[in-house]
């Protein structure tokens, strides 16, 4: 059994694919101040193929989670077509990658962190691990359908 103790709160939206299935449903009528137990099956986690070298396949995932804000956040953005540069429909490694490297150099105008190091020094292995989850027909490109991100607009 692997822990991993993030110990480091961070913002998404509920219900827009933006994190597992299972938090999505785990954490819907959570009250702020709220602390649950999640347990989540592979079907709503990261089913038979794991996330990269970090969490196996068959996986069941265990979360001590606290919720400590519910915010009014804009609508989140089409992050597919925010990497998608050719309009293919498809994100190449090369696209993945170029998106990867401006959210890093984005996040550099910040404090330059041991963690923001790392990020770019893994940089390969990251956009391979996204690959390996997203590419679920492994044909060398993330078709729109594959891709777990956000990648609607909000009407």
């Amino acid at each position: 059994m692997h822990t991993l103790d993030r110990e480091q709160p961070f913002s998404f939206q509920l219900g827009v694919g933006q994190v597992i299935k299972g938090w999505d449903q785990g954490l819907l009528d959570m009250c702020v101040g709220e602390k649950r137990k999640l347990t989540i099956p592979p079907g709503l986690g990261y089913g038979d193929r794991g996330a990269g070298n970090v969490i196996p396949g068959g996986a069941t995932l265990i979360f001590d989670v606290e919720l400590i804000n519910i915010g009014d956040s804009p609508p989140t953005t089409n992050v597919f077509k925010e990497i998608d540069n050719d309009k293919d429909n498809q994100l190449s490694r090369e696209e993945v990658s170029d998106y990867l490297k401006k959210q890093m150099v984005a996040a550099e105008g910040e404090a330059q962190s041991e963690e923001m190091k790392n990020m770019l020094a893994d940089h390969d292995k990251l956009v391979e691990e996204i690959f390996q989850h997203e590419d679920k027909d492994k044909n060398g490109f993330i078709s729109h359908d594959e891709f777990s991100g956000p990648k609607h607009d909000e009407l």
